[in-house]
Parts: structure tokens; sequence; C-alpha cells
């Protein structure tokens, strides 16, 4: 085999390779408050597209398209999440605390956000859905999970 061709097969394994996720078991502890994140913000988008599902601004189809576009990233969160968790509790315990985790979301989110209406969250679901990478997720998530409003997203009325 030329150079050229050797230089080419490495470069495109090369690309395979940095396109690839990082080891779930490498993960640090930023990586995983960061997963988590981004698990309770599908588990919250989820939970409120249910309650609003019966109003003028039903979001569920927004959710869905938002879950179907976002499954790999989700999915990678959860693992890493639960990886996480598994390293600290042992099996049964990384099961009990996904499971708290999503009961505890359910919960908190069940009689709406605590600062967004039905027509927000579905403006900020179809949002989440067509723009932005893991980064832009997170940091939406860590945002619209915040008990009050951030006083950058402020609205004046």
């Amino acid at each position: 085999m030329g150079t050229f061709r050797t230089f080419a097969a490495a470069a495109a394994a090369g690309a395979m390779l940095a396109a690839m996720p990082a080891p779930v078991l490498a993960a640090g502890p930023a990586d995983v408050m960061q997963a988590e994140n981004l698990r309770k913000l599908d588990i919250m988008l989820m939970v409120t597209s249910l309650r609003c599902r019966k109003g003028a601004h039903d979001f569920q189809a927004d959710y869905n398209d938002f879950s179907a576009k976002r499954v790999v990233m989700m999915k990678a969160a959860y693992q890493t999440l639960k990886n996480g968790h598994v390293r600290k509790l042992g099996e049964r315990g990384a099961k009990r605390e996904m499971d708290k985790i999503s009961v505890g979301m359910a919960n908190q989110y069940g009689l709406g956000h605590p600062w967004l209406a039905c027509d927000q969250l579905k403006a900020v679901t179809r949002d989440l859905a067509e723009n932005g990478g893991e980064a832009e997720l997170a940091l939406a998530a860590a945002h619209l999970l915040s008990p009050a409003r951030p006083a950058q997203f402020a609205m004046v009325d």
C-alpha cells in the first residue's frame, strides 16, 4: 500500500474514532452531572408535555420529535449517569438511584413547570428538537431546570 493510501486510511480511522463518544466508563464527575441534567431535561419535557396535552398548547408531538431526534444523545446520557451510579452504588443501588431521579422529576413537574407556561414549553421543546448539540442542550437544561426563572431570561411585561 502506498504512503498516501496508508495516510488516508489512518486519517479515516482517526476521524471515525474522533466521532465516537468517549467510553462511558471514563466519564468524570462533570460528565455524570451533565448526563444527569440531560436526563432530567428529557423527563421534565415528557412530564410537562403530558400535563399540557389537554390544553390549547399541546406539545406532545413536539416532545416526540425532540425525543426521536435526540435519542442517541439521551441514551448516552442515561448510560453515563447509570454507570456513574454503578461505580458508586453497585448495580442494585444504581437502579434505585435512577428510579429515584425519574420519580422525583415526575413529582416535581407533575403540576407544571415553575416558571414556564405550556405555550413557552412548546416553543422551547420545538427549538431544542431542531437546534444545538450536546453542549447547547446541557446549557439549556441547566437553565430550564432552575426552580426560578434565571435573571437573563426575565421577561419584560
